[in-house]
């Protein structure tokens, strides 16, 4: 090893004295000025995937998460016979033998819809009127009304969500994509997350609902503060000029080379790449998060000054993203927990994030993003048509999302729940579903796109059914 040392040592001086400029000059030169060796036609994320399936109709996905699980009988699906049993007895044919999260042996009293549904758009979408900024984009959406998932807890359904099963430690979909997909941002993660939170109680959201699990690390999404430092020790230390910290990471980057070689494991190439970025990110993610470049009008369109921790300000920074190259953008605002006091809190809640999901779709429509966007508003599940006191317990049988943009057919809704909103029970939605529409979308077939784990070919759409894909829903 020592010797190998002495020749790593000469080679380097020998390549610095007969250039001029040095590894670490060259790199540098590459960075600033990416034409430089061709740097500018290489794709920083490449992807596995060496040929699509199909011909894709979205480039990236913006993923809008309502973690808590917004009530759809107050956002998406109106339910007039709900509203006119209000305060009686639940039907016990609705709920016999049926999970149920908190409510498991109490006397179940219908709750009728806390706010009115009215018409928006020439497709006269029916949406409630907390929601009237979505409502001005009702001919840009299609909503989904006959979603259904598996887990009745938070945290698990947050994970069926994202990963396709209730197991921890599997990669989430932003994982699975990029590592397919790769990514077009020179700078930046190719999976960046961003939080926010008000409204109701604030679920806790655990780091592994980005994980890469089982795929190598490098394809984990990177949580972005949405206020101050956007990403925690990337900043260079004081006193350290930026030559001093490419000489830094060059050493380093030689060290782990021939770490990697002598031991030959996949995540020392992470550490190298994780390394190459976190120096860039010094740069770009500042620029990135600085909002008060944009123009007034944009932000006043969004209803935020700048990166001011809101829903508002991430869906401007997720348009930024966006063009910047990342692939797959996942928005967390948790406040949809509303197991009392569901008709004041949920107004609340949407109040914070109806201006700001407009102004996304509009803004990405304005600069002919939205047709190569795919954008998804979800929750982890529903709310129950029983009360809980003044509120609403989990519910998993029934609830709505919306899609929009990337090859969806706006204006349009699919499938239905029964006239209570308890069971789906038209053209049923699953997560699997959802998960291959979404891979379809984008050009892959969710059945081929595989990765060999503990012996099993292991998918994001899960491997014990057969997703159906949403073509319904498709322009």
């Amino acid at each position: 090893m020592d010797e190998l040392i002495r020749q790593q040592v000469k080679r380097r001086t020998f390549l610095t004295r007969a250039t001029g400029l040095g590894l670490g000059g060259i790199a540098l030169n590459t960075l600033l000025t990416p034409e430089v060796l061709g740097a500018a036609q290489k794709k920083p994320w490449p992807g596995q995937l060496k040929k699509l399936h199909y011909k894709p109709r979205a480039k990236r996905v913006i993923f809008l998460t309502m973690a808590g699980g917004a009530s759809h009988l107050e956002t998406y699906d109106y339910k007039p016979k709900l509203a006119a049993m209000n305060g009686k007895p639940m039907p016990t044919s609705f709920t016999k033998g049926q999970p149920i999260a908190q409510l498991q042996g109490q006397k179940l009293k219908c709750l009728g819809p806390q706010h009115p549904f009215k018409r928006y758009g020439k497709s006269g979408q029916m949406i409630s009127t907390i929601l009237p900024h979505v409502g001005s984009i009702a001919d840009e959406i299609s909503i989904i009304r006959s979603m259904h998932t598996e887990a009745i807890n938070h945290d698990p359904a947050h994970t069926f969500m994202n990963t396709g099963t209730t197991i921890s430690g599997r990669p989430a979909m932003g994982s699975w994509l990029l590592y397919g997909l790769g990514a077009d941002a020179m700078d930046l993660p190719g999976f960046v997350v961003l939080t926010s939170t008000g409204g109701g109680q604030d679920q806790p959201i655990a780091a592994r609902q980005w994980h890469s699990g089982f795929l190598p690390s490098r394809y984990q999404g990177v949580h972005f503060e949405s206020q101050g430092d956007a990403v925690h020790y990337v900043g260079r230390p004081g006193g350290v000029n930026l030559s001093r910290q490419r000489d830094v990471v060059e050493a380093i980057k030689k060290l782990n080379r021939m770490h990697g070689e002598a031991v030959n494991d996949p995540e020392i190439v992470t550490r190298i790449a994780q390394y190459e970025l976190a120096f860039r990110m010094q740069t770009s993610v500042p620029e990135l998060m600085d909002l008060s470049k944009e123009p007034k009008k944009i932000l006043e369109m969004y209803g935020t000054k700048g990166a001011d921790g809101s829903f508002a300000s991430n869906c401007l920074a997720a348009r930024r993203l966006a063009e910047r190259g990342v692939r797959f953008i996942q928005l967390y605002h948790r406040g949809w927990d509303h197991h009392g006091g569901v008709k004041r809190g949920i107004a609340g809640t949407a109040k914070r994030v109806d201006q700001g999901v407009a102004a996304l779709i509009k803004d990405l429509k304005q600069r002919g993003m939205l047709d190569e966007t795919l954008v998804v508003w979800a929750g982890e599940f529903g709310r129950t048509p029983m009360a809980q006191g003044s509120g609403r317990d989990h519910h998993i049988k029934g609830f709505s999302i919306w899609m929009a943009g990337g090859g969806i057919k706006g204006g349009t809704n699919y499938g239905a729940t029964d006239e209570l909103g308890y069971n789906a029970v038209e053209k049923r939605v699953s997560v699997h579903d959802l998960h291959a529409t979404m891979l379809y979308l984008l050009g892959i077939d969710h059945s081929q796109f595989t990765y060999k784990f503990q012996g099993l070919d292991s998918r994001l759409s899960g491997v014990e059914t057969k997703p159906i894909i949403l073509k319904d829903l498709m322009v």
